[in-house]
């Protein structure tokens, strides 16, 4: 890739996010706390290259939405009352995705989260034990497509 290519590309990302041309943020997230706010760029002790891009991208008012594993390597909830790690936002989460479950984020309305999918072959109990923090259920609740790849992958 040339030079020129690469400042070409940075600068036209820089320029969607400021300028109001994205609707959806998507990021990977180390804790994600009830009332939405997000740690995604340090775990307190461990060595780390550098941040990206997160910090800019939640403060360009889009919807955001977090994926990561339900629990960490050692199983701890990543889905807690309030986050342990640095904040990387307050309050800038509207949506969870985790291997497990689907959470909606009231921000607004200061209800904290709603479950609104279950993995298959989970329960809602299977949910709330291994979450670190309390939630209402959606009505109706809903699974979580079985999604395997091959749709992509042929």
């Amino acid at each position: 890739m040339s030079m020129l290519v690469c400042t070409t590309y940075a600068a036209f990302c820089f320029l969607s996010q400021f300028s109001g041309h994205l609707d959806l943020t998507v990021l990977g997230g180390l804790q994600v706390s009830a009332n939405g706010d997000l740690a995604n760029w340090i775990i307190p002790g461990k060595l780390i290259p550098g941040f990206g891009g997160a910090f800019d991208l939640l403060g360009s008012g889009t919807r955001v939405i977090i994926t990561m594993d339900h629990v960490a390597k050692d199983g701890s909830a990543k889905i807690l009352d309030e986050c342990s790690f640095p904040l990387t936002g307050k309050g800038v989460v509207d949506m969870i995705i985790t291997d497990k479950a689907v959470f909606q984020i009231d921000k607004e309305g200061g209800t904290g989260l709603t479950l609104t999918e279950v993995a298959p072959g989970l329960t809602v109990d299977d949910v709330r034990s291994v979450t670190g923090c309390d939630f209402k259920v959606a009505e109706p609740l809903s699974f979580m497509d079985d999604f395997n790849g091959d749709e992509c992958f042929p």
